[in-house]
């Protein structure tokens, strides 16, 4: 019975010196939901904490049971630890770095969602069969929403509710039951027998569900590190031509006639004999090392420059990728993280563009005449990056595919370019 509940309201009641007479009706005190704290899944799991909450305490005075405090414990249990991980609660023991928070996003989120997917399992299991009758065509829709067609899990699922009589358009049931709909005493008798399945496949569901987001997470992750190395190799290769500018120089020498002039990013030589090659008869200059040359006309902001118009090449194919996008509710941003990979790498991409360029990897281009030539080619060189992080975007989009969210289109759509 709910003896204990009524027994602690009864309590309340007379240390603020109310009478409670023995035939009322005790309601339990619904206190506020707590909150509001300032990240969106956190709003969320208190939410759905206090719904579960409210779910136990009114399935247990609708529908008293002698053995429905060991559930209703266990309920509370779990609802306690997914508003834990909502408050970030300090570690138990606490580490080292405890304060930055955003180290502990990942086992809070699936702290908050693997408590609060028991917690509904476990109501299932106090409900009363009405209840879970009531309930089963948005079981349905969960387990078919996590779990493949082919697992033996789901099939079981749909003959239970096939069984029940449950029909859904978007997925067939495995038989013709027109003339076999059951009634309501047969239903609820249905329900009670296979409880301990309906119960089991929907926590597997769940627990797929979750596997799905830390899949998710992980692959954002990935891309998460991949950006930050990119960006730091993007700066050291920017602070290398500052402090070395003929280190690694991206300047051409187009030679006509005998006469040559170093070109580079951001200035432009005289025009002079080259040392190695042949002087022209009316040359009254004398031959100069191309090296020094390339000395004095390369530029600290040479490499900055270069990688700052790759840069911006890669921020336009970015923009001009988001039509693609398909926009998700999932909470890690992996569509973000997407785009930003795309910047250092359109920078990484225009300073080796045309660093083969100059070692006249590509025929016929080993030499630009001019620094506006060579910071065209690096905007190419930046919007080409596409190629290469093209392909990420299509496994990002496959991942968030993966991830069978209520808003999830029935239908693949074109991968985010």
């Amino acid at each position: 019975m709910w003896a204990w509940l009524r027994h602690a309201v009864i309590r309340g009641h007379q240390r603020r010196g109310e009478a409670v007479a023995d035939d009322e009706t005790v309601v339990p005190e619904i206190g506020p939901v707590e909150g509001p704290v300032w990240v969106a899944w956190r709003e969320g799991s208190l939410t759905r904490a206090k719904e579960l909450e409210t779910l136990c305490d009114w399935l247990r005075i609708r529908y008293p049971q002698k053995s429905d405090e060991v559930l209703a414990s266990a309920i509370e249990s779990h609802l306690t630890a997914a508003r834990e991980a909502a408050w970030v609660k300090d570690l138990q023991p606490s580490r080292r770095f405890r304060r930055f928070r955003i180290f502990r996003n990942g086992p809070l989120i699936e702290r908050a969602r693997s408590n609060l997917d028991a917690a509904e399992a476990q109501l299932l299991n106090l409900a009363p069969p009405d209840y879970i009758l009531g309930q089963m065509p948005s079981l349905l829709s969960h387990v078919q929403r996590h779990l493949p067609p082919a697992d033996s899990r789901r099939q079981e699922f749909e003959r239970i509710a096939q069984e029940l009589g449950i029909k859904d358009a978007d997925h067939p049931l495995l038989h013709n039951t027109k003339d076999l709909t059951p009634t309501k005493d047969q239903q609820l008798e249905i329900v009670e027998k296979r409880r301990g399945a309906i119960v089991s496949i929907f926590r597997g569901a769940s627990s797929a569900g979750l596997r799905e987001h830390v899949r998710l997470r992980s692959f954002r992750n990935v891309v998460v590190v991949t950006t930050v190395l990119m960006t730091v190799l993007t700066i050291g290769v920017a602070l290398t031509g500052y402090f070395r500018p003929t280190l690694i120089p991206l300047c051409f020498a187009p030679e006509e006639s005998g006469i040559a002039t170093v070109v580079c990013p951001t200035a432009q030589s005289e025009p002079f004999v080259p040392l190695e090659g042949e002087p022209p008869p009316d040359a009254d200059a004398p031959p100069v090392d191309i090296d020094e040359v390339i000395e004095a006309t390369a530029s600290p902001q040479d490499l900055i420059v270069v990688e700052l118009v790759g840069l911006t090449a890669a921020a336009i194919a970015a923009a001009a990728a988001i039509r693609r996008i398909r926009g998700s509710s999932e909470r890690y941003g992996l569509p973000v993280a997407l785009a930003a990979l795309k910047l250092p790498t359109g920078a990484i991409t225009a300073f080796l563009g045309l660093l083969l360029m100059r070692g006249q990897f590509v025929p016929g281009l080993s030499a630009l005449d001019t620094s506006a030539q060579i910071l065209a080619w690096a905007l190419v060189f930046g919007y080409a990056q596409q190629l290469f992080t093209r392909l990420v975007d299509q496994q990002g989009q496959t991942v968030l595919d993966n991830v069978r969210g209520a808003d999830r289109p029935k239908d693949s759509a074109e991968p985010a370019a």
